[in-house]
């Protein structure tokens, strides 16, 4: 089928929450990918940070064809050798001892509220939950009131409380929010949707030194920033602390859809028998997927590859700005990039669409770059051609 065929069938019968882009994508390999009409595109996107490892990863397709083979799905009535393995790889890996496995990221930001709110109650606390503004933390109704933003809530009242929301990086406002009843600090280390904003070292120190002292726990969504994004396996070891609870997922799998919940042993022996549960959740396939993940990343060194590759991005975009004052700034780390644009961001990635990359623009004015951590340097090289010539073609 076509392109305009299959977006025919999408406006007809789809769901119309998705301003989708005009191609419709059929298979990939590495760092590339093809549409239905055959045109070959650079994936700077990766399915929004998720295929980490590209598309079609040998070890990774190995994977899930000798697991499906074997055992997909069997329920949480059971364990599996695949689930055993990766709880234990992703404590080993966290310095987290327990993990709670779900399908999504939204999921496992749920199950984080509901461990902090749970460890709240019972150290006297209560369950309210601080989370930042501009942050981004699911689609589900609880995490929609996580994330706090009025037009992801239009509409849909009654909205979960039990949420009070900061701004990110001031410190002042956040201690001004602590109030007795607050059981949980939640925060991306890296906003992601909210245009790829680091917090300040000094700050996330001091909101580690706060939940000590005040027995708050303190939950890190590395959802995007997760699983190497960064350069480091774990956005917080940029900082040199670490959190109560995590919620992982995207990169975590690969492209198959899982999520974790990860919890230090104080706070996860507030959860008693039969307070959480998933149906899917940790099934065998999913797992078995992610630890395949895990193997490519550390045996292919894809954290310093993604370190490399990032700061030699920055590097050169930075290098630009003399040439392209349209270019305000680059932040972000390894391969999670922002470049804030005084331009429509979304103009310059629909040409770079139609010259065979893809991108996003997020947060009104940034183009985000999150491309698979194995991409070759010729490959981003091209990208990169192609974005100057999208940002000179739409100068007004």
């Amino acid at each position: 089928m076509t392109n305009q065929a299959l977006h025919e069938i999408d406006q007809k019968h789809y769901l119309p929450t998705f301003k989708r882009y005009p191609i419709a994508l059929d298979h990939g390999k590495g760092s590339r990918v093809w549409d239905v009409e055959g045109k070959e595109y650079i994936d700077l996107l990766a399915g929004i940070a998720v295929s980490n490892i590209g598309h079609a990863h040998p070890t990774l397709v190995n994977a899930i064809e000798e697991q499906a083979a074997k055992l997909i799905h069997i329920s949480n009535f059971y364990v599996s050798e695949p689930q055993m393995k990766l709880v234990e790889k992703l404590a080993q890996l966290s310095g987290l001892e327990r993990a709670f496995m779900a399908n999504s990221g939204a999921e496992a930001a749920e199950g984080a509220i509901k461990i902090a709110r749970k460890y709240g109650h019972k150290a006297g606390r209560g369950g309210t939950i601080i989370a930042m503004k501009n942050a981004f933390h699911g689609r589900t109704l609880a995490t929609v009131a996580a994330t706090g933003k009025e037009a992801m809530m239009n509409g849909f009242d009654p909205i979960p409380s039990g949420f009070k929301h900061v701004p990110f990086n001031d410190i002042e406002a956040l201690k001004e929010a602590i109030t007795d009843d607050v059981g949980g600090i939640m925060l991306e280390p890296i906003q992601g949707e909210g245009g790829i904003n680091p917090a300040d070292s000094d700050y996330l120190r001091q909101v580690r030194a706060i939940c000590d002292k005040k027995n708050i726990a303190l939950i890190f969504d590395e959802i995007q920033c997760g699983i190497g994004r960064t350069g480091t396996m774990f956005a917080f070891e940029h900082y040199g602390i670490k959190p109560d609870i995590m919620t992982l997922a995207k990169g975590l799998g690969g492209g198959v859809p899982v999520g974790a919940v990860l919890a230090r042993e104080k706070v996860a022996q507030a959860i008693d028998w039969g307070d959480h549960g998933t149906t899917f959740g940790g099934n065998p396939l999913a797992c078995a997927a992610a630890l395949a993940v895990l193997e490519v990343i550390e045996s292919e060194n894809l954290l310093q590859k993604a370190t490399e590759s990032g700061a030699w991005l920055k590097g050169k975009i930075n290098a630009l700005r003399s040439e392209l004052p349209e270019i305000e700034l680059i932040r972000g780390a390894g391969l999670m990039l922002g470049i804030q644009v005084s331009m429509d961001p979304k103009a310059i990635v629909g040409t770079m669409l139609k010259k065979g990359v893809l991108a996003n623009a997020t947060a009104g004015n940034i183009v985000r770059l999150v491309p698979p951590l194995n991409i070759d340097r010729e490959s981003l090289e091209e990208a990169l051609e192609i974005f100057i010539e999208s940002i000179k073609e739409n100068r007004k």
